[in-house]
C-alpha cells in the first residue's frame, strides 16, 4: 500500500530503539490504514435510509459477517486495528507454529465455526516471511467453506509472495494479500531483511 502514513508508520515499526506499547499502537494503526484497502471488495446490499431532509440510497454490510482471523500469536497485535474499522465483524482464531528447522507449519489451535461457505474471510498475519503458515491457514478456512480470503500483513518477502503464489496455485477461490511494503529478501534463517524483527516478541514482549 503506497501511502505516505503507512510508510511513516513503518519505519517506526522498524526501529530497534521503538518499546512494546509504542509497537503495538502503530501496529493497531497501521493495519486501521491497511483494512481500508483490504475491505474494497467486502459484500455490501443497497439500503435506503431517511434522513432529516428526505430519502437516500445506500450501502450496508451484507450477511453473513466478515470473519477475522489473525494467526495467533502476532496476529492478535492487529486485531483491534482491523476490528476498528469493521466493528460488526466476527472474529475467529487460529494457532500455527512454524518449524524452525523445516519451515513447515502446523496447526495448534482453532476457534472458528465448521462450516464457512459463503464467508468472506480476512487473514491477519504480521510477517509473510516463507509463505507456508499463511498458505495453511488459507487452505484451512477454504477447506471449511470461505469463498473469499484477503491476507494482511505488514511486511512481505519477494520469497514469501512467490512461494505463497506457488502453494496456492489452482486454488478455486479469490485470495488477495495486502501488505504495508515487500522487503528485499529471506536471511539463512528465514527472517525478512530489513524486516522489524520478530513481531511477537516486539508486540509483547519475549516470554521466558
Amino acid at each position: 500500500m503506497d501511502h505516505p502514513l503507512v510508510a511513516h508508520k513503518l519505519t517506526t515499526l522498524r526501529d530497534e530503539r521503538t518499546d512494546s506499547p509504542t509497537f503495538r499502537r502503530l501496529t493497531e494503526e497501521l493495519v486501521t490504514l491497511l483494512a481500508y484497502e483490504a475491505t474494497r471488495e467486502v459484500r455490501v446490499a443497497q439500503k435506503t435510509v431517511r434522513t432529516p431532509v428526505a430519502e437516500a440510497h445506500g450501502v450496508r454490510l451484507s450477511p453473513p459477517r466478515p470473519l477475522v482471523v489473525p494467526i495467533l500469536r502476532a496476529g492478535l497485535g492487529m486485531l483491534e486495528g482491523m476490528t476498528r474499522l469493521i466493528p460488526t465483524a466476527e472474529v475467529g482464531f487460529v494457532g500455527m507454529v512454524r518449524n524452525e528447522q523445516t519451515l513447515q507449519a502446523s496447526t495448534y489451535a482453532e476457534r472458528l465455526p465448521e462450516d464457512l461457505s459463503g464467508r468472506q474471510c480476512y487473514i491477519l498475519d504480521p510477517m509473510l516471511a516463507t509463505g507456508g503458515t499463511l498458505a495453511a491457514a488459507v487452505k484451512f478456512l477454504v477447506d471449511r467453506g470461505a469463498d473469499h480470503i484477503t491476507c494482511i500483513c505488514l511486511l512481505a518477502a519477494p520469497e514469501g509472495i512467490a512461494r505463497l503464489r506457488s502453494l496456492l496455485e489452482g486454488l478455486q477461490v479469490p485470495c488477495t494479500l495486502v501488505t504495508a511494503a515487500v522487503d528485499e529478501r529471506l536471511n539463512e534463517f528465514g527472517y525478512i531483511v530489513p524486516g522489524l524483527g520478530d513481531a511477537g516478541d516486539r508486540l509483547y514482549g519475549v516470554a521466558r
